[in-house]
């Protein structure tokens, strides 16, 4: 295929381990611009964990609706990266403008930016109306005082599992973490799994601390101790060497159901909230339903956005809201980047083939935890 024409990135919704290039359905051979609509060039985007969890709940949480294939037996996994727009029949949005946002895998996009400004603009095409606002929104980098073009990649990687982590530490302190004296997070090597122990990690010394211990596969282990925003950390396999009797939440990225069903069964009634996340584990997904102790309640990252967003008393504002993720994330982006050995490695792949054995590896779990993957097609 010509470098005009581009490729997208398949995955089979029923076995993520098969994958396909196809051609790039919004390049510019593709198909002309109509009035109101702009086109992007997707130039590099993150591959984490947190993106094989959009495609475990592609179905349940709607993620195939954003990019939809045309065929049903396969979708196009959302990625977080950046664009530049290279085509432009929208009012407010300029050729050579570059933006930070939620695209396809994939090298073109064409959208219907509606209230553009000086900040960037929403996504609104129809189909994508009725999903969460958050991921319609395109944030033009010129206007982000938090931009850094050299760290396009760390923003990129780990902005938006931050986010999500930020949100669960303040949703489980806003409950006065249900009465538990401890956390217990699995999948503790994921990005998103040890953003959230920094943000619990960090309110140490205070009346808010709880114990927080990560659970990993045995290889990760060493990694996972290394960061030093765990307690405690162990293997899945044990489990049984900690205490049942200490009153526990449970913030489960893996989504591993035989792994939750030991846990539950071992805190029974000590395990105080059990937090469903994300499914990393995606082979080993199932439901909640006849465990012991609390029924495992999903955590949505958006609706939390929405309820802090509110205005107060109701919540803080999204100007507050902001302004307190932002301060978090710049914590936490220097402690990443400070840190000897460092916390992260960025990797480039570049090209469909590159970018699809990239894939291939992260739905297999081959990924090194302290690598951050950056592909380009």
């Amino acid at each position: 295929m010509s470098d005009d024409q581009g490729a997208r990135l398949w995955v089979s919704r029923a076995d993520l381990r098969q994958t396909r290039v196809v051609a790039d359905p919004d390049a510019p051979t593709a198909r002309p611009l109509a009035d109101g609509e702009a086109r992007l060039r997707i130039q590099r985007f993150a591959l984490t964990a947190n993106n094989i969890t959009y495609a475990a709940f592609g179905e349940a949480m709607h993620y195939w609706d954003f990019f939809p294939t045309g065929d049903a037996a396969w979708g196009c996994i959302p990625v977080w990266g950046f664009a530049e727009v290279t085509e432009s029949r929208a009012q407010g949005v300029a050729v050579g403008e570059r933006y930070y946002g939620y695209w396809p895998m994939g090298r073109w996009l064409v959208l219907q930016p509606q209230r553009a400004g000086a900040r960037g603009f929403v996504a609104g095409d129809a189909h994508r109306r009725a999903l969460p606002a958050v991921y319609n929104q395109a944030l033009r980098c010129a206007a982000d005082a938090s931009y850094v073009a050299a760290r396009e990649a760390e923003q990129a990687l780990l902005k938006p599992l931050f986010t999500t982590s930020f949100l669960i530490d303040d949703f489980l302190g806003d409950e006065g973490f249900f009465g538990a004296q401890q956390v217990l997070l699995s999948s503790a090597s994921s990005k998103t799994g040890f953003a959230a122990a920094f943000c619990l990690a960090r309110r140490r010394g205070t009346a808010t601390a709880v114990r927080v211990i990560g659970c990993s596969s045995p290889r990760n282990l060493d990694f996972c101790r290394s960061l030093g925003v765990y307690d405690d950390v162990r293997a899945y396999d044990a489990l049984a060497s900690l205490d049942p009797r200490v009153r526990t939440v449970y913030v489960d990225f893996a989504g591993d159901a035989d792994f939750r069903r030991a846990l539950h069964t071992h805190f029974g009634d000590a395990l105080a909230y059990s937090c469903s996340v994300g499914g990393t584990h995606w082979q080993a997904l199932g439901g909640g339903r006849d465990l012991p102790g609390p029924k495992p309640t999903l955590f949505f990252a958006p609706a939390h956005i929405a309820r802090r967003s509110e205005a107060p008393p109701a919540g803080w504002g999204a100007a507050v809201l902001n302004e307190r993720i932002g301060d978090a994330w710049t914590a936490f982006l220097q402690r990443v980047g400070d840190a000897e050995p460092p916390w992260l490695r960025v990797r480039d792949f570049v090209g469909p083939q590159a970018a699809r054995e990239a894939l291939e590896a992260m739905v297999a779990g081959r990924a090194d935890p302290r690598e951050g993957w950056m592909l380009a097609l």
